[in-house]
């Protein structure tokens, strides 16, 4: 398996949410001489300059000056966040007189079946009173916490015949028994290293406990949570820190709330891209006619986990355009333009992909179903430039534990290599 394949899952076991995702990035990037910026204050930007910006702590865009002006700017973005559960306000219920349930609600469109009956934990950020006034904290509750039990089969006979969870009754997980009442914040606070007292607020999730693996008989496969769409994230990111600019300005954007429409102030659809590629340009005291020149010459690959065909399901794909796990990066098209590929930006990112040696794949729908949409036709909304979709083959999409080929995390660090080097 190759070094970076190893390097992903690692990356992926570290970041068990979005707010993870974006600090483990600022960590690999200031070890690799970015300055960080804050859209609060006014920009410095130099010749040669390393940078990136954070909104919420849960969307981070990072980018390089070149040497000299430029001609546009090259972009990758994927997303930071995964399909959970998230905890609720007062969250500790009692159930039968025995245990304390945590009330959650769920984010994003999951698989709900397998998240039970496998170790959970809980992962996020607190805000608590610190003595510079509102302060953030990472959480991660790093230990088998709660658990989603099912209902044993004596109990519901139909249970393999199909069953329709309601997420206010089924999907609560068990937190502890009765002696654990008001005790959640307590192990929150641990985790923080703040005290209860001074908890002001949270968002936080469940995520799955189960490590990542190699399989197959030859190893040939990766299983893993939050493939889609970490796996893009982390490979993409190795490919834009090796790549070596000409004349465009490289940007790597992650971006939260993709799982739920991208309509918030740090999703692909909000004004941060806007503001940070404006601000680029007049920091470096160009003109708006010549931010439009540079949009006009800019490309986006927007990175999003694509569909294997399903050994047992082989119905459900598309008859011809049907990719397989550890065959290439996959271009997804579709002609409602819930992917933004066309011919021109499929032909770029195809030529793309032969200088960098890397294969590909595409990808469509069954005509009689409707896909999803992805970061690039809903970021296009704010800054409009040519754009392909596309993504690495996986199975399970949206699972708590999904699977993908130990090959492809390589083929797209490599092709976006190629990418930023143009």
């Amino acid at each position: 398996m190759a070094d970076i394949t190893n390097k992903m899952l690692d990356f992926i076991d570290a970041s068990p949410t979005c707010f993870h995702v974006v600090d483990n990035l600022k960590k690999e990037l200031v070890k690799n001489g970015y300055l960080e910026l804050s859209e609060k204050e006014e920009w410095n930007l130099k010749a040669k300059g390393k940078y990136f910006v954070t909104r919420n702590d849960s969307s981070i865009i990072s980018f390089r000056i070149p040497k000299k002006d430029f001609k546009g700017f090259y972009m990758i973005a994927s997303h930071s966040d995964s399909p959970s559960f998230k905890i609720k306000e007062n969250p500790e219920m009692e159930a039968a007189g025995a245990y304390v349930k945590l009330n959650v609600e769920r984010y994003g469109g999951m698989l709900c079946a397998p998240w039970f009956d496998r170790p959970l934990s809980v992962a996020g950020r607190v805000f608590v009173k610190g003595k510079k006034g509102i302060e953030s904290r990472l959480v991660d509750v790093d230990r088998d916490l709660v658990m989603l039990p099912s209902l044993a089969i004596h109990m519901n006979r139909e249970a393999n015949d199909g069953y329709k969870y309601n997420a206010q009754t089924d999907m609560l997980p068990i937190f502890g028994d009765e002696a654990s009442k008001d005790s959640f914040f307590d192990v929150i606070a641990g985790s923080a290293g703040v005290k209860k007292e001074d908890i002001l607020s949270h968002d936080l999730f469940l995520y799955n406990r189960v490590k990542w693996t190699t399989w197959g008989a030859n190893n040939e496969y990766i299983s893993c949570s939050r493939l889609d769409d970490q796996e893009c994230v982390y490979s993409s990111f190795d490919g834009f820190l090796k790549g070596k600019e000409k004349e465009n300005v490289p940007v790597h954007c992650v971006f939260d709330n993709e799982e739920v429409g991208s309509g918030t102030k740090q999703g692909a659809a909000s004004t941060f891209l806007k503001a940070t590629l404006v601000r680029i340009n007049e920091c470096l005291g160009r003109t708006t006619e010549q931010y439009y020149t540079a949009l006009a010459n800019s490309f986006m690959i927007s990175a999003d986990n694509a569909h294997a065909v399903h050994p047992n399901h082989v119905e459900k794909a598309d008859p011809v355009n049907r990719p397989v796990m550890n065959k290439g990066i996959v271009i997804k098209y579709n002609a409602n333009q819930k992917y933004t590929t066309d011919a021109f930006s499929a032909a770029f990112f195809k030529n793309v992909c032969e200088k960098a040696n890397v294969p590909y794949q595409t990808f469509t729908n069954r005509s009689d179903t409707v896909g999803g949409s992805t970061l690039g036709n809903i970021s296009t909304t704010q800054v409009a430039v040519d754009t392909v979709d596309i993504g690495l083959a996986q199975l399970a999409m949206h699972s708590p534990y999904e699977s993908a080929g130990a090959k492809d995390p390589e083929y797209l660090a490599k092709a976006s290599k190629e990418f930023y080097s143009l």
